[in-house]
């Protein structure tokens, strides 16, 4: 069996009792990087092997960690938050279906939901885009989903926020409502709602940390 499990995106208390449960059971224990779950597995004293599993080696080493779950149960968790949301998984889960293995997948935190609820905006209907494309089809697709009527998110880092925003500001227009949450369950957690315009002269001078996630207005709305 194949277990996905979420991990705390910030506050190490957001993590549930299956999800220890679970970790405390499997055999090993594939994760992005070793030394940031160790701090997780170590605070809930859980001692397994631990196996680097992310987005430079899963190619690699895909076939040897299918034959490792045809033998024992293994859990794969991602530096915060859960696998397969803007995090290595994809390629293992679909994997295990071609091989007719398990996979079972726990409820858990993931940073969108929180900030698309701490938006405003409307929830009923939303994209998940993750990540903007760093270089090709980013101007592409920045234009479709300008025109997008359901809400819209993204995930940022700090270090091109401002870059994104700008961006923000050309194709989706000044006036454009949108949310931007930070360090989402950590002790400086902020949530800040404007127009792209208002939020651009507020990031110009306010420094950014962590892990951002921008939730757009639609066009209709």
């Amino acid at each position: 069996m194949l277990y996905i499990v979420p991990t705390p995106i910030g506050n190490l208390k957001d993590i549930t009792y299956r999800a220890i449960e679970i970790l405390q059971s499997v055999n090993t224990i594939l994760c992005e990087d070793t030394r940031t779950s160790s701090k997780l597995l170590n605070h809930y004293n859980i001692k397994k092997p631990l196996l680097p599993f992310h987005q430079h080696n899963e190619h690699q080493i895909l076939a040897k960690i299918i034959d490792l779950i045809r033998n024992q149960d293994v859990a794969l968790i991602t530096d915060a938050g859960t696998p397969g949301i803007s995090d290595p998984a994809f390629l293992l889960v679909r994997a295990c279906l071609e091989n007719k293995l398990k996979v079972q997948t726990l409820p858990g935190a993931t940073a969108f939901v929180p900030a698309l609820i701490n938006s405003g905006l409307p929830t009923n209907q939303f994209i998940f885009i993750g990540f903007l494309p760093l270089k090709k089809g980013r101007q592409t697709l920045l234009k479709s989903i300008a025109l997008e009527n359901k809400t819209i998110i993204l995930y940022e880092s700090p270090m091109r926020l401002l870059k994104t925003l700008m961006e923000l500001n050309i194709y989706f227009g000044a006036d454009r409502l949108i949310s931007i949450s930070r360090e989402i369950s950590k002790i400086f957690e902020e949530n800040i709602q404007g127009t792209i315009c208002q939020l651009i002269e507020y990031f110009k001078v306010k420094p950014v940390k962590g892990e951002i996630v921008i939730i757009i207005n639609g066009i209709s709305k």
